[in-house]
């Protein structure tokens, strides 16, 4: 009935809230923007008091007038009762999100959900190093990555049940902190990041705001490399294309020192096991340069801590 106020007897909300706090977690809620509209104000104002602390809202899937006009109410009236928002299914940001910053993220993007059906043919690996270059510029984006079912070009399928990503493991790493994204997901099942704990301990660390950010190198359509820093820790990630490719990171950004470097890479099996990767932890002055060879369809990601 998309009635948010109706009372489910087998979900007990303020429970789960109340256990989320124990371990200070906040817990925020998805719903279709149609179910928020037909009562906003009592819909925020009920969920606030309970001790939610935002929403996904999701399928408004148009721009016209009216659609736009739900956006403004929305983001307004969440603010008022402390309310986070994350439009998904939403069209790119056009400012909103600095009149209202408790507008933390948006969709606007061709994310990874869509590999669930999408036809064989489709490119996101392309896509992924094209992306940051244009729809990154209009602010940040819902792009729903961190895919531990990994696959080549040639073993991509569509598969709804149990949906792959295309390109490699370190491909998913790295989107973490290539793409911007104030509120991150991860995408796959719990029982699968259970099963890989070194890649998932790796992205629950990874900032979500930052202090700083270099574009170290790329070109628009064939790779892309980023250094963020969150206070005094870096993390570089970088994506290819379908080519493979060798890339050096010049780590003269650095400040002077010597640092650790906790680098994951595509595997040499990678180009055949997409989920093949391999993690290198070593010493590394401000003025090394490292080298990385980047699968097709490939990437990697590193953290660097000075000593």
């Amino acid at each position: 009935k998309a009635d948010l106020l109706q009372v489910v007897p087998q979900l007990d909300i303020q429970e789960l809230v109340n256990y989320g706090k124990s371990r200070n977690v906040g817990i925020i809620l998805w719903a279709g923007y149609w179910a928020i509209d037909r009562d906003m104000e009592n819909v925020f104002k009920t969920y606030s008091e309970i001790g939610i602390k935002g929403f996904k809202v999701d399928f408004m899937d148009r721009d016209d007038q009216a659609m736009v006009d739900f956006y403004y109410r929305c983001a307004e009236t969440a603010a008022k009762y402390h309310l986070l928002i994350d439009y998904h299914g939403a069209y790119k940001p056009t400012g909103l999100h600095r009149t209202y910053p408790n507008v933390i993220n948006f969709e606007g993007v061709y994310g990874l959900e869509q590999l669930k059906w999408a036809p064989a043919s489709v490119d996101m690996v392309t896509y992924d190093v094209t992306m940051p270059y244009i729809r990154m510029l209009a602010g940040p984006l819902d792009y729903t990555q961190g895919a531990m079912r990994n696959a080549t070009r040639e073993n991509y399928r569509p598969i709804y049940s149990e949906p792959m990503s295309q390109g490699t493991r370190c491909r998913q790493l790295a989107e973490y902190v290539i793409f911007e994204s104030p509120l991150n997901m991860l995408c796959d099942s719990p029982s699968n990041y259970l099963r890989e704990p070194e890649c998932t301990r790796f992205i629950s660390a990874i900032p979500t705001i930052w202090d700083q950010t270099l574009a170290l190198d790329g070109t628009i359509g064939e790779y892309i490399v980023i250094a963020r820093r969150k206070d005094d820790v870096w993390y570089v990630g970088g994506l290819t294309n379908w080519n493979k490719r060798n890339i050096t990171v010049d780590l003269s950004f650095l400040d002077k020192g010597n640092y650790e470097v906790e680098l994951f890479s595509d595997g040499v099996n990678a180009d055949r096991a997409a989920r093949d990767y391999k993690r290198d932890i070593f010493s590394a002055p401000e003025n090394q340069k490292l080298s990385v060879t980047l699968m097709p369809g490939g990437g990697f990601a590193a953290k660097i801590k000075k000593k």
